[in-house]
């Protein structure tokens, strides 16, 4: 029987595969290893077969690799596929899951992302990941040198100062094995330092040399990092319909919570990249902290709301304004105007 669409459920050594025909039915139910399974479903398929994956650890990397190859991928959120599990949770019935969901004629697909993609954003997590080691770490030093009555201000700069110079104080009841300790603590937190700087001029030079994130810079409060964090997220946005699509898959748009005819919209969604939205926002933040001293529309209209409502309100606003004028950007292939940025969203 000819296969038209092939679900497979990916693992770290197995992986499970649900296949049917043209009537819809099962004709091929396999588990398979690691090293096998890609060319048993070359030896399978034929040319104009989908093939469907949920969008997980690996999917983008198998997904290319069958793209090189001539098949259709589509990758499917895993919250999307979910609905179509049939009774106990396994391989074979979340294959048959993903079979079924890519069907779909109103499925939202995820986009198969390039190797340079997968780069700049494991530059992004890298660093997401060293800021939070930082942190830890600054309130670790924190935490025990308040044990010997040491207190720093809360900016993690004011304690780099601090620390040499509870170091260099011997009157102030230090021990010699704490300041080794200390010392120790102290040499730990400037290698995470180091490091951080090694990350920021890796996405200053992508930014630069990236022609898509060098035209994104030029919107308000968008600098090399958020620049680099939107191209590694959304690649080319061709995903997306348009750019309130690309706001909503952010998590910028309401949830609603409508019925009867009746529509009621709460608070932001927050579903998609946690990351590049937190990002947003906070470049959001510092354009409100210079927008009461321009008059350009936008400028005008982010004060309008921060100063009728609440400024994280604002913030939030502009950085699904913010989205929607990336989206067009992306796509156009245009530079920023501001003067076809209009004030209402």
């Amino acid at each position: 029987m000819k296969l038209i669409r092939v679900g497979v459920d990916l693992a770290k050594n197995v992986f499970q595969v649900h296949g049917v025909d043209r009537t819809e039915k099962p004709v091929w139910r396999k588990k398979l290893s690691r090293g096998d399974w890609l060319k048993a479903l070359l030896e399978r398929i034929e040319p104009g077969c989908e093939v469907g994956m949920e969008a997980c650890g690996g999917a983008h990397y198998w997904a290319r690799q069958l793209q090189a190859r001539g098949y259709t991928v589509k990758l499917v959120a895993p919250q999307f596929v979910k609905p179509y599990v049939k009774s106990n949770k396994n391989d074979a019935n979340d294959a048959e899951a993903i079979c079924e969901a890519m069907s779909r004629p109103s499925m939202r697909f995820v986009a198969v992302k390039t190797v340079e993609q997968q780069d700049i954003q494991a530059v992004h997590r890298i660093r997401a990941e060293l800021i939070s080691q930082r942190t830890a770490k600054g309130n670790q030093i924190r935490g025990l040198c308040l044990e010997y009555g040491l207190t720093a201000p809360r900016q993690l700069n004011q304690l780099r100062a601090a620390i040499p110079y509870w170091l260099e104080d011997q009157t102030n009841g230090l021990s010699s094995r704490f300041r080794r300790l200390l010392t120790g603590l102290w040499q730990d937190l400037l290698g995470l330092d180091d490091r951080l700087k090694e990350l920021d001029a890796e996405i200053a030079l992508i930014a630069e040399t990236d022609p898509v994130a060098k035209r994104l810079q030029q919107l308000r409060g968008v600098g090399p990092t958020i620049a680099t964090a939107i191209v590694a997220t959304v690649g080319n946005a061709k995903q997306f319909a348009n750019g309130r699509q690309m706001a909503a898959a952010l998590g910028l748009t309401p949830r609603q919570s409508s019925s009867g005819g009746k529509d009621r919209l709460l608070g932001i969604s927050k579903r998609g990249d946690a990351y590049l939205r937190m990002l947003l926002v906070h470049g959001a933040r510092s354009m409100i902290r210079t927008a009461g001293s321009k008059t350009d529309p936008l400028s005008q209209w982010v004060m309008r709301i921060a100063n009728t409502r609440h400024q994280n309100i604002a913030a939030v606003a502009l950085a699904n304004k913010t989205a929607r004028i990336a989206w067009a950007m992306i796509t156009n292939g245009s530079d920023y105007s501001p003067s076809q940025v209009t004030p209402q969203l």
